[in-house]
């Protein structure tokens, strides 16, 4: 097979040169293809991308998969004098692209990249910076169809190239119901995903275009003279296309020194992996320019540094390991005077744990028995899952705006028993449930004035953003409208009002007074949770014991009688209680389960918005999406649990002072 730069392998190689080496080879592992909040975005762009062909009823596709085939028939379909093809594929030396849309009128070409992303100005000038130069949040964009212009003009250099991006329009409204239900999701041989249009999605079917185009070539007329950015790199922007091609082609590993985003590098191979013989992309980096052995790998790194911004700078410096560090590369340690660790006492305090070995956690029990005694019985714990379409549900609906479409509640009443009080899920198709999404909510909140808690900002910024959209809705589809507005600023704050049972934000708290080793670099809940767990005998004692579930001591609407969340492994550690969560088709048979369209367990947000994208957007039969619903039902109500035990671990410890 020949090898060609392609649209994904440029875009590899912007991120990272190195990474062009690796991508698509077996051996090297690619966290990415895992990664579930990756593949909902993906999903949507599908959809987005179907939607786009529709507003050109008279485009051709060309289907076919490979390389001469697809040049052969779009080289036809361009011998016309007009034409709109979807798909067309282009080569010029070794690169070679396939275009979204093409529209061929004479020798003019509109270039069209179909992007799911939200755009919400009005035209290319709203993505430039202050300063004129290209927005960091666009870059990536402009310069993908940068590329396929320079592919395009090199191939016809006699064509005038215009090219476009293609994007959700946040001002535009939808004029029709259910715009985003005809476009169906759906696998075939075996995992490629294609979408499937359902109805009319005529001009009339589609009403009002959701999609704007927005012309972008005085943008890459920037990024050919090297103006787009205050910092040009050394190699011009052709040039380096040509440059990555090239080593591509020759299979040659492009050596770039090792820098801060290596953290986030999808080439890193599990020990696990690397027993069975994969191989480790950034790994290989690190050991071939700093001329580490595989026990420097066990030392901690200042990569893994919370929130620390100076890491590059030391990298420069050639400091990579936290025990090289001192407390002038973190900056003003002081402290707060109210108590809280403040960022850089936090960095330096996970620094010293880590270079000392020590494994015991911080916690500031004075700070966090000041804040509890504002605490209002009952306690109340909340966690939603939500997630933003780019193809609006109903009629006066927007692109990507905010879907709620689950929440769980867990109480802690003044006798410190526990309950899993409520829980709200719209898994019916083609529903917008926000607006009974708080209506139920209001309900499990409303009867008395205990405090409400939360873990970061993300239940904050979902209220807020329903009480736009009911501000905007009518009596008439929304009667109770007012008292749903007056609910939703009792318990939330913004930037003209701030509730009197505002939610409290646990993810703040531990931040301020809580750290354990375990936690690493991370304030997830997914982290705190086994680190809680393992600071705190006496949540071992009680969660080892079989006191959860529909009828036990703790009630459960989710989870039959006898379930224990605190398990260890062989070798005595505490097993994640997230990685406790039934198998998604527990007691299904196993032909059955071939047939499903989720693979993978949900275990966090990303799985959640993945599986609720599913439930909406594909042909799921019905014992697959009750099993679903089941899954997600017990998976929120986990995340509140969490929570729970968090707060249980505090008020123990404040309590008996261990």
């Amino acid at each position: 097979m020949p090898r060609y730069l392609t649209k994904s392998r440029f875009k590899i190689g912007l991120d990272c040169p190195a990474k062009v080496y690796y991508t698509g080879k077996s051996q090297y592992p690619d966290t990415s293809e895992d990664d579930a909040f990756l593949e909902a975005l993906a999903e949507g762009g599908y959809q987005v991308g179907a939607l786009a062909k529709c507003y050109y009823p008279d485009g051709i596709e060309v289907s076919e998969r490979g390389y001469d085939i697809p040049l052969q028939k779009t080289n036809e379909l361009l011998a016309n004098k007009n034409a709109t093809i979807f798909e067309a594929a282009f080569r010029f030396k070794n690169l070679f692209i396939r275009a979204d849309v093409i529209e061929k009128k004479g020798n003019n070409i509109n270039l069209f990249e179909v992007k799911s992303k939200s755009f919400a100005g009005s035209d290319h000038r709203d993505m430039l910076s202050k300063k004129g130069f290209i927005d960091s949040g666009w870059i990536d964009y402009v310069y993908d169809v940068a590329f396929q212009k320079y592919v395009i003009t090199q191939a016809y250099p006699s064509w005038n190239v215009h090219a476009y991006l293609m994007l959700a329009d946040k001002n535009s409204v939808a004029t029709v119901d259910g715009l985003n239900q005809k476009f169906l999701l759906k696998t075939v041989e075996g995992e490629r995903t294609i979408v499937e249009i359902v109805g009319d999605v005529s001009p009339d079917g589609l009403g009002k275009e959701v999609l704007i185009r927005v012309c972008v070539d005085e943008l890459i007329d920037k990024i050919f003279k090297g103006t787009d950015s205050p910092n040009p790199p050394e190699r011009g922007f052709v040039d380096n296309i040509h440059f990555l091609a090239d080593m591509y082609e020759r299979d040659e590993k492009i050596v770039v020194p090792i820098h801060k985003d290596c953290k986030i590098c999808e080439f890193q191979a599990f020990h696990e992996q690397e027993q069975d013989g994969k191989l480790s992309g950034f790994t290989e980096c690190w050991k071939q320019q700093l001329n580490w052995n595989d026990e420097m790998f066990e030392l901690p790194r200042i990569l893994d540094i919370w929130d620390f911004r100076k890491k590059q700078d030391l990298m420069d410096s050639g400091i990579y390991l936290m025990r090289d560090m001192d407390e002038d590369h973190i900056g003003d340690i002081n402290p707060c005077s109210d108590g809280r660790l403040t960022r850089t006492e936090r960095q330096w305090l996970q620094i010293r744990k880590a270079v000392d070995n020590d494994h015991t956690p911080y916690i500031n029990i004075g700070g966090l028995k000041a804040e509890m005694k504002s605490f209002v019985y009952p306690l109340h714990f909340i966690d939603f899952e939500t997630s933003m379409v780019a193809i609006p549900f109903f009629r006066g609906r927007r692109p990507y705006e905010q879907i709620a479409f689950q929440f769980s509640h867990h109480v802690v009443n003044a006798d410190l028993s526990i309950e899993h009080k409520g829980q709200y899920l719209c898994d019916t198709k083609g529903i917008f449930p926000n607006f009974e999404f708080a209506r139920k909510l209001k309900a499990e909140l409303e009867h008395d004035n205990g405090s409400i808690f939360r873990y970061a900002a993300h239940e904050n910024t979902v209220l807020n953003q329903i009480m736009v959209q009911l501000d905007d809705a009518s009596l008439g589809e929304v009667p109770d409208k007012e008292e749903l507005i007056n609910f939703i600023k009792s318990i939330t704050h913004g930037n003209y009002h701030a509730g009197t049972r505002d939610m409290i934000d646990l993810l703040k708290l531990v931040k301020w007074y809580y750290y354990h080793p375990r936690m690493g670099g991370s304030n997830s809940l997914k982290y705190v949770l086994p680190a809680v767990l393992m600071s705190s005998g006496y949540l071992q004692e009680k969660y080892s014991q079989p006191i959860y579930g529909k009828n036990s001591l703790i009630r459960s609407l989710n989870y039959d009688d006898g379930r224990v969340w605190l398990r260890k492994d062989a070798e005595g550690n505490i097993i994640n209680p997230y990685e406790l969560l039934p198998p998604l088709f527990e007691g299904i048979d196993d032909d059955q389960i071939e047939q499903f369209l989720m693979k993978s367990n949900i275990q966090e947000g990303g799985a959640a918005m993945t599986a609720y994208a599913r439930m909406q957007f594909m042909q799921m039969s019905l014992v697959e999406k009750n099993a679903v619903s089941r899954a997600l039902l017990k998976y929120c109500e986990l995340d509140t649990l969490a929570m729970v035990m968090l707060w249980e671990y505090w008020n123990h410890t404040i309590s008996y002072g261990i």
